[in-house]
């Protein structure tokens, strides 16, 4: 099944290596469903790990009382499935408020595959000596990181 991988540079950064580029799989993360605040502390996203901790307790105590239950179960279910599906997202959009730059946007089977064309595609640009004719050289938007989403159903150009 094919994938989306977000392909991160390094803030500063001027050229992409394998070293310091960051892919992430854009899609459901099923051990941040299973464990969705530990799986945030493991990716540093400390304030959505406290929140997600915080409602499950909220969750589990109103699970203790009687006639809560649902809503308990609810709450528990809620916080998983969020997690789950906006995991990668979260991750995404941290690093971005830090200055990473979202580079590329492939779609591939594999992050094996998504990573050869990332970068070969960079290997072939930096090893043409001609110059980029001008209608190449976009302009990247100048704008804030990491707001173009919202819950992750639309926006990195259409990639979903």
């Amino acid at each position: 099944m094919t994938s989306s991988y977000i392909f991160l540079t390094p803030p500063g950064g001027t050229s992409a290596t394998v070293e310091k580029t960051r892919t992430i799989r854009d899609g459901f993360t099923f051990p941040g469903f299973l464990f969705p605040w530990p799986w945030l502390l493991a990716h540093r996203l400390w304030p959505h790990a406290a929140v997600a901790l915080l409602l499950q307790g909220v969750g589990g105590a109103l699970m203790d009382e009687p006639g809560l239950g649902p809503a308990g179960v609810a709450i528990l279910l809620g916080v998983n499935v969020l997690v789950g599906l906006e995991g990668q997202n979260f991750r995404i959009r941290s690093l971005a408020a830090k200055g990473w730059t979202e580079d590329a946007l492939i779609a591939a089977d594999t992050i094996a595959i998504a990573e050869q064309i990332y970068f070969s595609d960079r290997a072939i640009a930096h090893s043409d000596d001609n110059a980029a004719p001008g209608w190449e050289n976009k302009p990247r938007p100048n704008g804030p990181h990491g707001h173009g989403t919202s819950l992750g159903l639309f926006g990195f150009d259409g990639g979903r």
